[in-house]
């Protein structure tokens, strides 16, 4: 398994399991996300953040399973995380980057760090500021990292306080997301596009929204709100390629993020075995980061055969 001082690199696997990325790909952090509750652990999945937001188990169960077959025992779910993120960001026509490799499975996960990190879509700028911060990130690459808001969905109940009683959204798009979200609880789970234009393409259309206030989360249009991210949103609405290089800059960073790696845990031979594994994605970022694994299975299909061969190279564009 190699020495806890062992660090993360591209070519992990080169040895032990020659075939994993190219695996990873044709299915389509720590992974603490993807323990399940036990006897003794209180799993992530079921806190506010993710409860009935994060999604997409069975695409990580599949590609785990292939791959036990493939290596037995040597590639880690939050290695699969890791790069089940890229691929789909590239599939989807968006930036490609290069995956370090080496991390462990967590054994452990934690409800109330779940609950209290991982940011809420009701902050304001300077809390969103700040928690990113505390976790080493810029504003910048706040600002770039919340583009992956640019594909996916949101439960009505994380937005409709911003369409019914805030007044820096366009008034149509209010207007036109109140008829699938009404003001009733009943409605609390009905999905809208994070990005109402170009919701399954990963493009920068999300930050021309927010330009013109039509940013569905209230977290999202605090990002174009007079405030000193401003300019940041107008280039990256400007030049997809800034947004691009600095997205794919900001998610290596993500990927460095305090990994477990040597023998700081273990590998699990299924994400469904004791303690039991249920895949998601990289719990880095706000809920409906969702969408970078497992983003509209099997929309945009063809695109996506098309766009594939961008993995390859796994460089920055």
């Amino acid at each position: 398994m190699g020495s806890a001082d062992d660090q993360l690199s591209t070519d992990f696997y080169n040895s032990t399991c020659s075939k994993a990325l190219s695996t990873i790909k044709a299915v389509g952090c720590d992974a603490s996300i993807l323990l399940d509750d036990s006897s003794s652990i209180n799993g992530e999945k079921t806190s506010a953040p993710n409860v009935d937001s994060v999604r997409g188990f069975d695409v990580i169960d599949t590609i785990k399973s292939k791959l036990e077959t493939l290596c037995p025992g040597v590639v880690s779910c939050a290695d699969i995380l890791a790069v089940a993120a890229r691929d789909s960001v590239v599939l989807l026509g968006g930036p490609s980057w290069k995956v370090e490799l080496g991390r462990r499975d967590s054994t452990n996960a934690s409800f109330t760090a779940a609950n209290t990190q991982l940011p809420s879509s009701i902050l304001d700028l300077d809390d969103l500021i700040t928690t990113f911060s505390l976790k080493g990130f810029t504003e910048k690459e706040l600002v770039a990292l919340s583009g992956a808001h640019t594909t996916g969905e949101a439960r009505c109940v994380m937005f409709r306080n911003r369409i019914y009683n805030e007044t820096n959204i366009d008034s149509s798009l209010a207007t036109s997301l109140k008829t699938n979200c009404s003001s009733s609880t009943d409605d609390d789970d009905k999905l809208s596009s994070l990005d109402n234009t170009s919701h399954v393409i990963f493009d920068n259309g999300y930050y021309k929204n927010l330009v013109e206030k039509k940013g569905l989360l209230h977290s999202d249009q605090q990002l174009f709100s007079g405030g000193s991210t401003d300019s940041l949103v107008t280039t990256y609405s400007e030049d997809a390629d800034q947004f691009y290089n600095d997205f794919a800059n900001a998610m290596i960073k993500m990927g460095q993020l305090s990994p477990l790696t040597g023998t700081n845990a273990n590998h699990e031979s299924s994400t469904r075995a004791p303690p039991r594994f249920v895949a998601s994605i990289l719990a880095c970022d706000n809920r409906s980061t969702t969408t970078i694994v497992h983003i509209q299975e099997g929309e945009k299909e063809k695109d996506a055969q098309k766009r594939g061969s961008r993995v390859e190279g796994q460089g920055l564009r």
